[in-house]
């Protein structure tokens, strides 16, 4: 069985619109945020769950082919698997901050989603409790 070999553009062909993009997507910037946060390759089974939603494989797939083709990671087959590794370096050298900013930002607005659930959690016990 021949197996079609995978697309990474070149440093060139990169777009900060294609970066913007691919990373307007909450769950493929989560994705994102997590490979680059780590010095290894990434397994694409590790992201069945994020945000503590579970994301179906064929779904996960579309979303590691749309940062591939975008050029923010670079993927390698290693038997059944495909193990994916960010291209922030190569970027970097192309447009300087603009990575490390996205990355920030999401961050920030991950912790601060978090903070507001929590929040919610809290009022809605106390209105539980309240209601009793």
């Amino acid at each position: 069985m021949s197996v079609r070999p995978l697309f990474h553009p070149s440093l060139e062909d990169i777009t900060v619109g294609g970066i913007l993009h691919a990373l307007s997507d909450p769950v493929r910037a989560a994705i994102f945020a997590d490979i680059v946060a780590q010095d290894c390759s990434h397994n694409c089974s590790m992201f069945l769950t994020i945000s503590d939603k579970a994301i179906p494989k064929s779904t996960l797939s579309q979303h590691f082919r749309s940062l591939r083709e975008a050029g923010l990671i670079r993927g390698e087959r290693q038997g059944v698997e495909m193990h994916n590794t960010s291209r922030c370096a190569e970027i970097e050298e192309r447009f300087p901050g603009l990575l490390q900013a996205i990355v920030s930002a999401h961050t920030i607005q991950s912790k601060d989603e978090a903070r507001a659930t929590k929040l919610a959690a809290k009022r809605s016990s106390r209105q539980l409790v309240k209601n009793k």
